[in-house]
């Protein structure tokens, strides 16, 4: 039985899920840190995402040391990862992992990269493999179901994927952590989908002292 396709981003109190575009090579270059508009993205990122960064399951995920908070955020986390049997994302988010992620790339799985590189398999350690994928996103979600082997397949990102997938209505259930954080311009989550096509119903809401997780499923109209 295959698994739902599904997303989970954190989203800023105004509706952005990311701040305003810089080029992928600058946001984590040395040579660009002092740049304007690099220090803002990446001031706004990191405000953004500050309420995973003290958990338990993403500090052991990424290898950054013992210890961490648990509670309600790090079990979310944790069963976000667990219930990922391969995932799909965006060139853009790629380029930007590929400068910023450890050796051991925190996936764990089979990541299919929607692109127009054509580029062969690039394996990490740790069981993360990127396949590139150059014939669209339906191609892409096709392989990705097969590689996670009945678990459910992640939509990672980025922001203009994951809308590609909402509207073309292949998202079975998605999750925001609202974050009490404002942008005022960047990336919104619902760009570029179409409301009349999509059917939503709230599952579940869970909170934390840092933010509100909102669970929603999604079928078509």
């Amino acid at each position: 039985m295959a698994g739902k396709v599904f997303f989970s981003v954190t989203m800023s109190l105004d509706g952005f899920m990311a701040p305003e575009a810089v080029p992928a090579e600058d946001a984590f270059s040395p040579a660009k840190k002092d740049d304007p508009g690099v220090r803002r993205w990446n001031r706004k990122w990191a405000e953004l995402q500050a309420w995973v960064f003290p958990l338990r399951w993403f500090r052991e995920n990424l290898k950054l040391g013992e210890g961490g908070e648990e509670g309600i955020d790090n079990d979310i986390v944790r069963a976000t990862y667990e219930r990922t049997g391969a995932s799909v994302m965006g060139k853009r988010m790629f380029d930007l992992g590929e400068q910023a992620w450890p050796e051991e790339a925190p996936f764990h799985t089979p990541v299919f990269v929607v692109t127009h590189e054509k580029r062969e398999p690039w394996e990490r350690p740790g069981g993360t493999t990127f396949h590139f994928v150059n014939d669209g996103i339906e191609s892409a979600l096709l392989q990705a179901r097969e590689a996670a082997g009945g678990r459910d397949v992640r939509i990672a990102g980025g922001g203009e994927t994951i809308q590609q997938y909402l509207d073309g209505g292949l998202i079975d259930e998605f999750t925001i952590a609202l974050a009490p954080v404002l942008f005022g311009a960047g990336v919104r989550l619902f760009d570029h989908v179409d409301p009349d096509r999509l059917a939503l119903e709230q599952a579940r809401s869970d909170a934390s002292s840092r933010v509100t997780h909102l669970t929603y499923t999604s079928a078509k109209r």
